[in-house]
């Protein structure tokens, strides 16, 4: 079971950071939505940051939380239209 944690955590740390290089902000600059945008992606990283801490400290549940709440700011962003996105495998579009 732990290899299938392990490789699980790797695939979702992936994704995730696939997932950050590719939502670009849309909306138009000064906008209440960009301030949505920038709240969303900065809650990604975050996440994104927190998972690989876990993952040094030898905690790969709660790294594999962190990957996976993360990448669901994003796709929350995408579906709100305040992402650029056109991978419909690492979002939800």
């Amino acid at each position: 079971m732990a290899a299938d944690l392990n490789e699980k955590v790797e695939r979702y740390e992936r994704l995730l950071r696939e997932a950050l290089s590719k939502a670009d902000i849309s909306p138009i600059k000064g906008s209440h939505m960009l301030a949505v945008a920038e709240d969303y992606k900065n809650m990604a990283r975050s996440y994104y940051d927190d998972g690989v801490h876990f993952i040094k400290a030898g905690d790969p549940v709660n790294a594999l939380i962190c990957f996976s709440y993360g990448h669901a700011w994003l796709d929350a962003g995408a579906r709100l239209g305040v992402f650029d996105v056109d991978d419909d495998v690492l979002f939800t579009i």
